[in-house]
C-alpha cells in the first residue's frame, strides 16, 4: 500500500511539473533577462542614492572588479542603470550599514539586511582549506591587532614573503591570513576612495540589531533561488547554483519543492536544449516593453558574466579578452559590449587616458546588424555620455569595421 501509495505521488509530481511547465519565445526570454538585469528601459529604479540601493537589493550581488582601463566594473554597472551617479555612493551605502562586501561567485556588494545568508558561505570556506598550525597563530594576531588597533589594511603589516611571487594569487603570508579570515567571517572589509580593502571585526561594522541567526538549509537554498532569479530572469539551476557555487546544497530538491509550491515556474524555451529552465511567477503575465537605449555594458555586467547565457539567448559571442594572450585577442583588450534593446550590435575596446582626460576608443566592432544613421547616432551619444562618465573631456576613435560609420561618429565625436 505504502508502495502504491509512493507511485501515485511521484506521477501526480511529475504530470503537475511537465502540465504547468511553462514555453517562452527566445524574445520574451530576452525580455524577461533584460528587465531582470535591470536593462530594459533607463533609469529603472530612479535616481541618486537611493536607487543604488535598490538596484543591489534587486540584484543581491554587484560584482567588484579592479581592472581600471575605464572605471571600475561596479561603479560601470550602476552607472549604466542610474543617471547621474557619484561613485561615492556606493562607498555612502557602506558607511550607512546598508551593503557589505562578499565573496559568492565573485567578490561583490550585497545588501546588509541579507547578511545572515553568508553565514552558510562562510562556513563552506572555513572547512574548504586546512589551516598549519603556523597559520592559525598567525591569524590570532592579526584578529588580537586588528581589535586593539582599529581596521587595518594589508599594507599594515609587515611584508612577512620569504619565496618570490608567482602571480596575482600568490599571496604572503599575512594577506593569505587576512583573505581567510574574511572568507570564513572572522572579518569583514570595507573600501577606500582609492580602492584599497581594509580589514575590521565584523562587530565594529554590522548594525547591532542585525539577524545573525543561521539559516536553514532549505532557507538557504530558497534564498539563493529567489535571489538569482532576480537578478537572472530565465535560468538553469547550474547557473543558479553558480551563484553559491561554494556551497554544497540539494539545488534539485530546492527547485523542484518551489516548483511544485507555485513559487517558481519551470520554463521551456523554443529552440533552446539547455533546460529546464527557470522563472519568478510574476513573469507569467508582466508586459515588457523594451525602451530601445543604448547601453554600453561593463564585461562584468550580470547580464555578461555568464557567457554561454549570450550565445544561447542573444546568439551573441563574447569574451572579455584581458584574460587572453595579446597576439590572440580579436577585438581589443577590454571590449564593451554594445546593447541596443535585445540585441548586441556592437563591442567598443577603449581606454580612459585620465592624465589626457580622453577616451581612447581602439576599436569599435559592429556585429552583423542592420545600422541605421540613426542608431549610429544614437551609439555616439551613448560614447560621449559614457567618456563623461570617465572625467574624459575629449574622444578619439581610432578604428572601426564600418567606414561609413567611422566617419559619422568622428564627426559626433568631435563635435562635443
Amino acid at each position: 500500500m505504502d508502495f502504491a501509495l509512493k507511485i501515485i505521488k511521484n506521477l501526480y509530481t511529475f504530470n503537475f511539473y511537465f502540465m504547468d511547465r511553462i514555453t517562452l519565445t527566445p524574445e520574451q526570454a530576452r525580455k524577461i533577462i533584460l528587465h531582470a538585469a535591470g536593462l530594459w528601459k533607463r533609469a529603472p529604479f530612479g535616481k541618486g542614492k537611493e536607487a543604488v540601493y535598490k538596484f543591489i537589493d534587486h540584484l543581491g550581488f554587484l560584482q567588484i572588479d579592479s581592472n581600471y582601463v575605464v572605471e571600475r566594473a561596479h561603479h560601470h554597472v550602476i552607472a549604466t542603470r542610474v543617471p547621474g551617479y557619484q561613485p561615492e555612493w556606493i562607498d555612502s551605502l557602506q558607511g550607512d550599514g546598508k551593503v557589505y562586501e562578499f565573496w559568492t561567485f565573485a567578490t561583490g556588494y550585497m545588501p546588509m539586511h541579507a547578511y545572515r545568508f553568508s553565514l552558510p558561505v562562510h562556513a563552506a570556506f572555513d572547512g574548504k582549506y586546512d589551516v598549519t598550525p603556523a597559520e592559525a597563530t598567525l591569524q590570532r594576531k592579526i584578529l588580537d591587532r586588528i581589535g586593539r588597533e582599529g581596521p587595518l589594511m594589508a599594507r599594515d603589516f609587515e611584508n612577512d614573503r620569504t619565496t618570490k611571487s608567482t602571480g596575482w594569487w600568490d599571496w604572503r603570508p599575512s594577506k593569505r591570513a587576512l583573505e581567510h579570515l574574511h572568507l570564513s567571517g572572522k572579518l569583514i572589509t570595507l573600501r577606500k576612495k582609492d580602492f584599497q580593502k581594509v580589514y575590521d571585526l565584523p562587530e565594529n561594522v554590522l548594525p547591532a540589531d542585525l539577524d545573525l541567526t543561521p539559516p536553514t538549509d532549505d532557507a538557504f537554498t530558497h534564498h539563493a533561488i529567489h535571489r538569482a532569479l532576480k537578478a537572472l530572469g530565465v535560468a538553469s539551476l547550474k547557473d543558479i547554483a553558480y551563484t553559491c557555487r561554494f556551497v554544497k546544497m540539494p539545488w534539485k530538491t530546492a527547485i523542484q519543492q518551489l516548483v511544485d509550491t507555485g513559487k517558481v515556474c519551470a520554463v521551456d524555451v523554443t529552440g533552446l536544449k539547455g533546460g529546464p529552465y527557470y522563472m519568478l511567477p510574476e513573469y507569467r503575465k508582466k508586459s515588457i516593453t523594451l525602451s530601445g537605449d543604448v547601453f554600453i555594458l561593463s564585461p562584468f555586467d550580470i547580464l555578461n558574466v555568464l557567457r554561454h547565457r549570450l550565445r544561447d539567448f542573444f546568439e551573441f559571442d563574447y569574451q572579455v579578452e584581458c584574460f587572453v594572450p595579446a597576439a590572440k585577442r580579436k577585438y581589443g583588450y577590454f571590449s564593451l559590449p554594445i546593447l541596443i534593446g535585445d540585441t548586441f550590435v556592437a563591442r567598443m575596446d577603449s581606454k580612459a587616458d585620465r592624465r589626457k582626460r580622453t577616451l581612447l576608443v581602439n576599436n569599435l566592432h559592429f556585429e552583423s546588424v542592420k545600422r541605421t544613421k540613426a542608431m549610429i547616432t544614437d551609439i555616439g551619444e551613448a560614447i560621449q555620455e559614457f567618456a563623461k562618465f570617465n572625467q574624459c573631456e575629449a574622444i578619439v576613435l581610432q578604428k572601426c569595421n564600418d567606414r561609413d560609420a567611422l566617419k559619422i561618429l568622428r564627426q559626433q565625436l568631435s563635435e562635443q
